[in-house]
């Protein structure tokens, strides 16, 4: 298959000759070109196209966007290399927040070029059915990054048409204003997108579908949710779950047959987004995904040890709070499937008594205190965790694996080319699940989980990880959705969603002291806020400084 690459020189040009509504990009044309030019044929509007997926990249398998979607909620806690801790726990966080500026800057430059694309698609000189596909295409990507806006900002900006030169003022709109064109929009991509794509990483008739019954739970429209997500798992499109839980996360299934939506990472790094002065200036300054660097905790400077592919390069960023570790049962699988709890002496310099090959560290939820006249490392339960759920050690703690990638080029290597998954078929049966228990039957809700459930349980204790009407509740939900879902950036909107932030990260995140229901929202960038005329009309949340 052929991937959705990243921009080529026209639609380098595109994107960056069109402007945010404060003017933050600035205009880079190295290939001449106008953009009439661009928008005229069909090969430069494919350049705007392809464009327009790209700054999915920015948030999804990027660190800004893991701290947006994962911290400062119940299931992760600082690790010692968190640097970004306001986010995290809520302390003084203010529109000065470092990846709050950057997605804002990047969903507002995708809105501009959505925008210019949907409203010049007349002039490109395409067949009706290519049009129809490419429109389509775009008013999904419309709907998904006003989604992420609206979601993370409340009603801030609103605009269906292109932006061009300097713009200084700016709009606040009513949050059902964004979800009323997101709906239409998408509305528009179920009806004339291709089921299936020879390009991966394009959007489909299915994931659009999928993403449409998110937007209906999310909007508490839970006949549609049901209805919407049960015609994807029932539609025949070709997906189904992956038999084995911790398949999906193996680097070669990194396209399987779970995977209803992903943003595609090339496995040449070159195609992906790190910034390079001459061909990609306002490029990621790590680039491609970079999930597998976070949530790993520091090995390298243990005995028996040094930094190895296998193991990963630690930033140390992330790690799961004790109650989320205490959510997973011994019939369930994802934890072995998503955690990783003992390295393997890897380095010529080990211990007596110990060689290379054998456990070197062991890092576990458990209260497990090593066998008798062990010489490796263990950091249980209780050195890792105090008392009341506190961290006693913010170096060691088991580590989330499922973005880690052994094919990376060496040790050091920052960038991975796994693809970040968006929408996998598992959230189908998650969300149907959610919406007949709201929709007051419960069976029907359990039911729906027990699919996941049943493909998550150990060989022959499927039986016991099912659950029944009467176990079925939003806390169970969530519960589930973080056992099938960490680390996936879905959890912050989760917790959103069900209006259980407050109550769920003061209950279980000890590091978090102080939430409160403005938190909802994020702070509009501060540059934004310099940038324009009418701040009378245009100014901070409540609650932000």
């Amino acid at each position: 298959m052929k991937n959705i690459k990243t921009l080529s020189a026209a639609a380098l040009f595109v994107a960056l000759f069109t402007t945010s509504c404060n003017d933050v990009l600035e205009e880079y044309n190295p290939s001449g070109l106008t953009a009439e030019a661009v928008y005229s044929t069909p090969e430069g509007f494919e350049s705007l196209v392809n464009a327009a997926y790209s700054y999915q990249r920015w948030w999804y398998g990027k660190e800004e966007g893991f701290n947006m979607t994962e911290m400062g909620t119940d299931i992760w806690i600082s690790a010692a290399g968190d640097v970004w801790p306001d986010l995290t726990t809520y302390t003084n966080l203010q529109g000065t927040n470092a990846p709050i500026t950057t997605e804002w800057r990047e969903l507002y430059a995708a809105i501009n070029l959505t925008n210019a694309g949907i409203n010049r698609i007349e002039e490109a000189g395409f067949t009706p059915s290519m049009r129809s596909q490419r429109e389509a295409e775009l008013r999904f990507l419309r709907a998904f990054y006003y989604y992420h806006i609206v979601e993370t900002w409340g009603g801030v900006h609103f605009t269906l048409e292109e932006s061009q030169g300097i713009i200084t003022t700016a709009n606040k709109t009513p949050v059902d204003t964004f979800y009323d064109q997101i709906l239409t929009d998408l509305d528009f991509a179920v009806a004339n997108l291709s089921t299936t794509t020879s390009d991966y990483g394009r959007v489909t008739k299915p994931a659009a579908m999928a993403f449409l019954a998110r937007i209906y739970l999310t909007r508490k429209m839970y006949n549609e949710a049901s209805q919407m997500a049960e015609s994807v798992i029932n539609g025949g499109f070709g997906y189904e779950l992956v038999s084995n839980y911790a398949d999906l996360w193996d680097m070669g299934n990194n396209q399987n047959s779970e995977i209803v939506y992903a943003v595609n990472y090339a496995e040449n790094l070159t195609l992906n987004d790190l910034r390079n002065s001459s061909t990609n200036p306002l490029g990621h300054g790590r680039g491609s995904n970079n999930g597998h660097l976070h949530f790993l905790m520091k090995y390298d400077n243990l005995p028996g040890m040094t930094r190895a592919i296998e193991y990963g390069r630690p930033f140390n960023r992330y790690m799961p709070t004790r109650a989320f570790l205490d959510l997973f049962s011994e019939e369930d699988s994802r934890y072995e499937g998503s955690f990783m709890e003992v390295w393997y002496a890897n380095s010529t310099n080990t211990p007596a008594g110990m060689a290379v090959g054998d456990t070197a560290v062991v890092a576990t939820r458990s209260t497990f205190t090593g066998s008798p006249g062990h010489v490796y490392q263990v950091y249980n339960r209780n050195d890792i965790y105090n008392e009341n759920g506190t961290v006693r050690d913010n170096l060691r703690y088991p580590t989330l694996t499922k973005h880690m990638d052994n094919t990376r080029s060496s040790a050091n290597e920052a960038q991975s080319s796994r693809d970040a998954f968006v929408i996998r078929f598992a959230e189908l049966y998650l969300i149907a699940a959610e919406a007949q228990m709201f929709l007051g039957d419960k069976q029907s809700a359990a039911d729906l989980i027990n699919v996941v459930r049943t493909r998550a349980a150990k060989p022959g204790l499927e039986e016991a990880m099912k659950i029944t009407a009467e176990e079925v509740t939003l806390d169970f939900i969530l519960d589930e959705r973080a056992r099938e879902f960490a680390g996936e950036q879905l959890r912050w909107f989760d917790l959103k969603r069900t209006e259980k932030l407050v109550e769920r990260v003061l209950s279980l995140n000890p590091d978090v002291t102080r939430v409160e229901p403005f938190h909802l929202i994020r702070p509009i960038p501060q540059a934004q806020l310099d940038a324009v005329t009418n701040r009378e009309e245009f100014f901070q949340h409540q609650g932000y400084q």
